[in-house]
């Protein structure tokens, strides 16, 4: 899955028994001689939030096996360290693939401890075809404006408009960028990771990735494992799924993510006056996506608009009591208003989502096989639609493009290893987003890594959210680069509790929206993430 109005994070598919081993030696044997870099030339671009930021920009070939060839330009920012300690480059990266990282410099030099924050230069970058990189991608500008057709397919007909939609998009995407995409995938943009650490002039770099960004340097970490000094990884892509099976897995973790929502709004009933019986709330819920299907709130929001609103959720819990409230107003006041506000928060695309989108399909498309057989598609949806109906048909619909891809796929690559220091491995047990299995099964293929669990907590993205036992793991792992180490034979490592639920709030015409608590790095940064 992936966000239309914000970002994107991982999902996919994996042809079973077919892997391509990266090499796993200090990069440098086989390899095109890299290009000399001059010094980066960091300008000042503060803002209010972040007055030391500074901004640079990198070139890195195209195609990494032609380095004297075409470039890319890499967008870039930084939070200099300030002690007298210091441990190197931070590179930090918020997922996707198509999430812009620039404004992670900031955030996660705020967010770490002080003392920790000092000691590493943190960088962000907008990866190949993101943001202010360029080129940016955006094929199709708009893809995503409402009213969309109802994404569950109402016959025949319906189904073969929202093919032909997809189809459109792929070919829109092959026309403008023909030249491009046979390079926007992760493996090359694993490669621009080193080139930015040869431009920062560093021998090793740090890395701290979310939700795809875990995938990314788990590629990396594959590549160079010489050349990783400490790595955390928050909210894990399982690397078994990647990306056909991965997406079918956040179909079914999205549906019991909603039905947690439509149970902690049946506890609420004294607020939001939906009932007490979760499936009789969730009965409710459905009738209102029914009744969208006629009459869209606001001209904007039908059943697809309703789905890209309510996805969030899935996310971080932190929207649930605004959400709640819109859901309420709309069944019990007859009051579309709070949807239509709801929508143009959380679910609403704009310039910043095309563009994201775009790169979303280019590196899922491009990365792994997908089904070329749409017969493939629509017997795996209505299946799994009959157990999860919350989202199957939009996820199937928002990476149907990669159905008709107009350039082949790539293999995946082993991302097994056991030469890579520890790396840090962070995982809620209850993410729709990245299922907990992806966790476990990265632990368990990279050797010497250690599994941080948050018991029963269902939000993505699980440090900077405010549970202090999570930030400190990760502080202390970046502090010391010691990772905890449970029992002998025990799967997890250490585990954390989750915080409470949150608190409702209802949302009214008279009192506005309701506050929401700080959330995750993704939270408020990436906004709708996939």
């Amino acid at each position: 899955m992936t966000p239309r109005a914000g970002m994107l994070i991982a999902a996919g598919a994996l042809v079973a028994g077919t892997v391509t081993v990266l090499p796993a030696a200090p990069a440098g044997a086989g390899e095109p001689a890299p290009r000399p870099f001059p010094p980066l030339i960091w300008t000042g671009c503060a803002t209010k939030a972040y007055p030391k930021l500074q901004c640079a920009t990198v070139k890195a070939p195209l195609n990494h096996d032609d380095p004297a060839g075409r470039t890319v330009t890499l967008a870039l920012t930084r939070i200099p360290h300030t002690a007298k300690t210091f441990q190197g480059p931070l590179l930090v990266n918020p997922g996707g693939p198509g999430g812009s990282g620039r404004g992670m410099a900031g955030y996660v030099a705020a967010s770490l401890p002080p003392k920790v924050a000092a000691e590493y230069d943190v960088i962000g970058f907008d990866p190949r075809g993101v943001g202010k990189s360029e080129p940016a991608l955006d094929c199709k500008p708009g893809h995503f404006a409402p009213v969309r057709p109802d994404s569950v397919p109402d016959g025949a007909e319906g189904e073969r408009l929202a093919v032909e939609r997809a189809q459109d998009f792929a070919a829109a995407c092959g026309k403008k960028y023909a030249d491009v995409l046979p390079y926007i995938d992760t493996v090359s943009t694993a490669r621009d990771l080193d080139v930015i650490r040869r431009a920062l002039g560093a021998q090793k770099i740090n890395y701290l990735g979310y939700s795809y960004g875990t995938y990314l340097g788990a590629v990396y970490a594959r590549l160079h494992p010489d050349r990783v000094r400490r790595m955390a990884l928050d909210s894990v892509v399982n690397p078994h799924g990647v990306w056909y099976e991965d997406n079918i897995a956040q179909d079914f973790a999205f549906d019991t993510r909603h039905k947690d929502f439509m149970a902690w709004v049946a506890r609420q009933d004294a607020v939001y006056k939906l009932g007490t019986d979760p499936a009789a709330v969730e009965a409710a819920w459905y009738r209102m996506r029914d009744a969208l299907r006629s009459k869209p709130a606001g001209g904007k929001v039908g059943p697809g608009e309703l789905e890209d609103t309510f996805l969030p959720g899935g996310y971080y819990n932190g929207y649930w009591p605004r959400l709640a409230g819109a859901f309420s107003a709309y069944v019990n006041d007859a009051d579309p208003a709070p949807l239509t506000e709801a929508y143009e928060r959380y679910g609403e695309a704009d310039a910043a989502a095309d563009n994201g989108y775009s790169v979303y399909t280019s590196v899922q498309c491009r990365d792994a096989a997908w089904p070329r057989d749409w017969s493939v598609w629509r017997k795996d949806s209505w299946d799994v639609h009959a157990k999860a109906p919350f989202s199957t048909w939009n996820n199937a619909w928002y990476n149907a493009p990669c159905a008709f891809w107009p350039v082949d796929s790539l293999t995946p690559p082993d991302v097994s290893n056991d030469q890579v220091p520890p790396v840090l491995i962070l995982q809620a047990t209850d993410d729709a987003a990245t299922p907990y299995e992806g966790g476990v099964a990265l632990h368990r293929l990279m050797r010497g890594s250690s599994l941080v669990v948050e018991e029963g907590g269902g939000n993505h993205g699980v440090t900077f959210g405010g549970n202090t036992c999570l930030d400190d793991h990760l502080a202390d792992y970046l502090a010391t680069g010691e990772v905890p180490r449970g029992q002998d034979g025990a799967e997890v490592d250490a585990v954390c509790a989750a915080l409470p639920e949150p608190k409702p709030a209802p949302l009214t015409r008279s009192a506005g929206a309701p506050a929401e608590p700080s959330g995750s790095v993704l939270h408020g940064f990436l906004g709708h993430v996939r």
